[in-house]
């Protein structure tokens, strides 16, 4: 803490806090949570309690004339052993709507992930202090996004003038789950992932569960999406059964029934789209498992590989080509009945003409560029006059 201000301390609330759905109180601070407390006593494997806490799309917003302000967080990153440093997670500040500044927090917490034998280990570190200074001394809404792709424990909030929650805006709540492409991965900062841009050419308010390696049909996740307040809903469907060779087709499409059905439990009327795959070519036919390239990694490259064989498709396995047949399918089955539910082609948002000129650099994940083409066409074909959410 500098000591050039005359620093008023703000606890960090709820009331403080967007796309969050839960806030954990710790010995320093609070934790960020995208999943509630139920859910999380149901979460299978270290994966998706690494996933929920990570805040993509969490930040903090709140009324000031403060000119400067500091927060102190506790990160904790990630290290792959054998690949290339990933780079500190990135905060953006975004002033009454406008990009305002970025800053790193050095240090915290590292956990260690070996890819070949997925043992992890977490070695403690220090809180760090962001700063955003010359601030204008204006009435102003601030808003500091949180990395999409650390878990950061909030320990301390300071600003040269008092803060206040932002009233209600008026704005629609958009309520979104999906795979690590939603939650942001290879984004160039958290107000950059495609659904955050998608949301601020909307304006609406952003909630995503985009969930790395776990958007798998999950009940506890369905029920975390039937208890949120949102006025439009959206879930993208398929890369991480196919990643984790999940589920045969047999059980696929019950699944989906099984899912959608609970989020209506709760938005009976809502706009409700499906979004099925984007274009992943090592997947179009062949079924998963994904597995790291390991080869890849000793030459100091993270790439990944489809190690199912495609003859299992005759047995059930699951493809890409096959997840987006049987979405399209049930969703008509399905809106019949419900005119408020919508399928949106993947490939709209991602196909071959743009692999071709945007390749996946590590043969699953969009890079930076991507991000944005990606939440552009989901903004027009989603929001506009014909989209889902018009």
């Amino acid at each position: 803490m500098t000591t050039d201000h005359d620093w008023i301390t703000t606890p960090v609330t709820a009331d403080l806090l967007r796309g969050a759905l839960d806030l954990e109180p710790t010995e320093r601070g609070v934790l960020p949570h995208r999943l509630p407390a139920r859910a999380r006593r149901q979460i299978p494997d270290g994966q998706l309690a690494m996933a929920e806490a990570q805040p993509s799309g969490v930040r903090l917003v709140f009324r000031t004339r403060a000119t400067a302000v500091e927060l102190d967080t506790l990160p904790t990153k990630l290290v792959y052993v054998g690949a290339p440093p990933r780079p500190d997670g990135v905060y953006e500040l975004v002033v009454d709507g406008r990009p305002a500044g970025q800053a790193s927090v050095i240090g915290g917490n590292a956990m260690t992930v070996d890819m070949a034998t997925g043992a992890a280990s977490t070695r403690p570190g220090a809180v760090g202090t962001l700063r955003f200074d010359a601030l204008s001394d204006g009435v102003k809404d601030v808003e500091i996004w949180l990395p999409y792709n650390e878990t950061t424990e909030l320990v301390a909030l300071r600003t040269d003038a008092p803060v206040e929650p932002v009233p209600d805006r008026g704005r629609k709540v958009w309520l979104h789950h999906g795979s690590s492409i939603s939650h942001g991965s290879s984004a160039a900062g958290p107000t950059s992932t495609w659904p955050a841009l998608a949301a601020s050419l909307a304006g609406v308010e952003l909630i995503n569960l985009g969930l790395s390696g776990s958007a798998v049909l999950d009940p506890f996740t369905a029920r975390a999406m039937r208890d949120t307040a949102a006025d439009l809903i959206s879930v993208k469907i398929g890369i991480n059964l196919v990643n984790t060779d999940a589920m045969r087709l047999r059980a696929f499409g019950p699944a989906v029934h099984g899912f959608l059905d609970t989020v209506r439990d709760g938005h009976p009327t809502t706009p409700l789209l499906v979004v099925s795959p984007l274009l992943c070519p090592i997947h179009e036919d062949t079924p998963g498992p994904t597995a790291p390239d390991l080869s890849d990694i000793g030459a100091g490259r993270l790439r990944f590989l489809a190690v199912g064989d495609p003859a299992e498709r005759a047995s059930g396995k699951l493809t890409l080509r096959v997840i987006r047949d049987e979405l399209a399918r049930i969703v008509e089955q399905r809106a019949a009945e419900d005119p408020n539910l919508h399928h949106l082609d993947g490939l709209d948002l991602y196909g071959e003409a743009d692999f071709a000129e945007l390749p996946l650099p590590d043969q699953l994940h969009p890079d930076a560029a991507t991000h944005r083409r990606i939440g552009e066409r989901f903004a027009k074909l989603a929001f506009t006059a014909q989209g889902a959410f018009a």
